[in-house]
């Protein structure tokens, strides 16, 4: 599954290299930084345990290109993600901080509003997003975080005066956020990422 993931987000990142190298309505990529707060909450399928919501934050930086007329093209970040996760188990609570690296890469279409289009312009996104690990694996004496965590996102926003970008993303978790210690893969516990994002970005 990984490898399938892996070969989607690398498509998607040859084409969107290819249009910014294509001259026909090009225009030169956006950089900004961006902020925010997340929402996570850890999915078991496992009635024995009891996930509760808990908050979060975010913050890097963005890059983004877009198609003059027609309003699509796509933004790619690189995130410091803080997803904190607490849960019921045999009436015991157990938390944990986890830190990662999160890139997203998400098609984007601005949708264009004639009059007002230069100062609020909504949009909506949607792409893969690949999170790399960087706090410490172990959970517990049996848990530990996986290293890599995929998902999908699905999200809107609205953009002001061209600079600045106010969006709201749900992401999906695509595979397990935690293993058994010693186990193989077919012995997971089946408990994946479900997160809300709000964030507000300043592009230059």
């Amino acid at each position: 599954m990984k490898r399938s993931f892996k070969t989607i987000l690398v498509s998607l990142m040859l084409i969107c290299s290819f249009a910014i190298a294509t001259p026909t309505q090009a225009q030169l990529p956006r950089f900004g930084v961006k902020l925010g707060l997340n929402v996570n909450k850890l999915h078991f399928d496992e009635s024995v345990f009891d996930s509760d919501n808990r908050a979060g934050f975010t913050g890097g930086l963005m890059m983004e290109w877009t198609v003059p007329v027609v309003g699509i093209g796509f933004d790619l970040s690189a995130m410091y993600v803080r997803r904190d996760a607490q849960w019921m188990e045999n009436n015991e609570v157990d938390k944990v901080n986890r830190d990662y690296i999160d890139i997203p890469l998400n098609l984007k279409w601005k949708i264009s509003i004639p009059v007002v289009d230069n100062l609020v312009r909504p949009f909506i996104t949607t792409g893969p997003a690949v999170s790399f690990l960087t706090s410490k694996k172990a959970i517990n004496a049996a848990l530990e975080n996986k290293t890599v965590n995929w998902a999908w996102n699905f999200g809107l926003g609205v953009e002001l005066l061209k600079k600045v970008q106010i969006a709201a993303s749900y992401g999906l978790g695509l595979n397990n956020a935690m293993k058994v210690v010693g186990a193989s893969s077919s012995s997971d516990i089946d408990c994946k990422n479900r997160y809300w994002t709000v964030t507000a970005a300043y592009l230059f």
